[in-house]
């Protein structure tokens, strides 16, 4: 079973440690971080069972760390330790969610029992966290507080009110229709249609009658006349899905409407003038399609008037437990079960997963483990489905030959743990800091085992 983890911040590097050490030796797994802005990176990257937090910080105030940790983990157990005369500030950081807090000087023990107490409780957490916090970090139903998502957020609240054409660009899963969407609802169309168009569901053939409409008689079946897609969503939001699998015969059509803002329906002549706004989106590269000629370079240009880059959900690990929450929440309420938390093992295996499949195999894996918990008090790893429970930082173990005389336990550790330290310092460019983090080790553990081991420069 894995030990309980828990994440000490303090500035005092001889208190820290000492701390470490204790709760090391009584079954815990503590990391360290000596100011807020290194407590932050690693809050954003690992959902810890604890935190013993000093309020008082050289970059920060402890209480915005503490705020910031519950919000992204509202299972958290989160000590407060501070100073003589200041247990008005300690009162304030239980009512908003510490678990307690001690007065300098106190007792190791004090701090185990505590911890130890607060993680075996079975009282079930609320899901979802502090609103008003997580309203800020929102965009109507786009869920995100990672620096990617704050920045689309910005360039959807610009281009949002205008008329202009927006190219939609990310991987399969990443919410490109829900963009489009929330960009429909939040212009001055919001009260007019928004119309949907997937370019590779339809058929070449179709295609076209599709989008431009026919009249009766234009070929054979076309027993009727048939208003198209464009003429559908006069006065609102066209969102063309998929654009890059339209033939180029089709790319044509679509650009003149795009220029001259109106449409001739197959099997007529005379066109129809059109108030529009299109938005269009790929999960390709349409310029590497343009170089490959199998994209019109025009109509690239036409439609990427506003290119939005959609992130991949690995990119923005630190918005997992947050999506977790709402999609928990969300799943629970539409199947009428009872919220419930999750755990944070289950956090920390959903936040190592890759997720090729982005936010939409995210919200089916959260909805499956909502199903597989329905006897249980809260979301356990075991609930997850089965690729993301068992593939999910699974570490790589090297292959160790044991000859029958046996081995020499303490090389091939030393060898195993040198090697991780030289990848972790590679990949870094050196930076001891950072590699540091990737192994979850202090600063100081990490200066420690690179003397010890007397790994060479990078």
């Amino acid at each position: 079973m894995a030990l309980p983890t828990v994440l000490i911040v303090e500035d005092d590097v001889d208190l820290r440690e000492t701390l470490a050490q204790s709760l090391d030796a009584n079954g815990f797994a503590a990391a360290q971080a000596a100011d807020a802005a290194d407590a932050i990176d690693r809050l954003k990257n690992y959902a810890y069972d604890g935190m013993v937090i000093d309020l008082h910080l050289p970059d920060a105030s402890g209480m915005e760390v503490l705020c910031d940790a519950i919000v992204r983990y509202p299972r958290i157990r989160a000590v407060v330790i501070t100073g003589f005369g200041e247990v008005a500030d300690a009162v304030t950081a239980m009512k908003r969610g510490a678990v307690d807090f001690l007065t300098k000087p106190f007792e190791l023990s004090q701090l185990t029992h505590i911890l130890r107490q607060s993680l075996a409780e079975k009282a079930v957490a609320a899901v979802e966290g502090d609103t008003q916090v997580k309203r800020r970090f929102r965009f109507d139903d786009i869920i995100g507080r990672d620096s990617t998502m704050q920045r689309l957020f910005s360039t959807l609240e610009l281009v949002s009110p205008m008329n202009s054409t927006v190219l939609i660009q990310g991987e399969t899963g990443t919410g490109k229709e829900l963009v489009a969407r929330t960009i429909h609802d939040n212009s001055p169309r919001a009260s007019e249609r928004f119309v949907a168009f997937n370019a590779a569901a339809i058929p070449d053939g179709l295609a076209e009658a599709e989008l431009f409409g026919h009249v009766k008689g234009a070929f054979t079946g076309a027993v009727a006349s048939r208003t198209g897609r464009f003429e559908f969503a006069h006065k609102g939001t066209l969102f063309i899905d998929e654009v890059s699998s339209m033939s180029l015969p089709l790319q044509a059509k679509l650009l003149r409407a795009l220029q001259e803002r109106e449409v001739e329906r197959v099997g007529e002549s005379r066109s129809t003038k059109l108030d529009i706004r299109v938005i269009a989106a790929t999960n390709t590269d349409l310029r590497k399609l343009v170089k490959e000629g199998s994209f019109r370079e025009d109509l690239f240009y036409r439609l990427n008037v506003i290119p939005v880059q959609l992130p991949a959900l690995r990119e923005r690990r630190e918005d997992i437990p947050l999506l977790a929450q709402h999609f928990a929440k969300k799943s629970c309420r539409e199947n009428g079960v009872a919220l419930k938390p999750i755990s944070q093992q289950a956090l920390r295996i959903l936040m190592t997963y890759h997720w090729p499949g982005n936010i939409r195999q995210f919200e089916n894996a959260i909805e499956h483990a909502v199903a597989m918990s329905l006897t249980q008090p809260e979301i356990g790893p075991d609930a997850l489905p089965e690729d993301v429970h068992h593939s999910a930082g699974t570490p790589s173990i090297p292959e160790v030959t044991i000859p029958d005389e046996g081995i020499n336990f303490t090389s091939v550790v030393s060898d195993l743990e040198r090697d991780l330290i030289m990848r972790c310092l590679e990949k870094t460019g050196g930076n001891k800091r950072q590699a540091a983090r990737l192994l979850n080790l202090s600063r100081t553990t990490f200066i420690d085992k690179l003397q010890r081991l007397t790994v060479p420069a990078v």
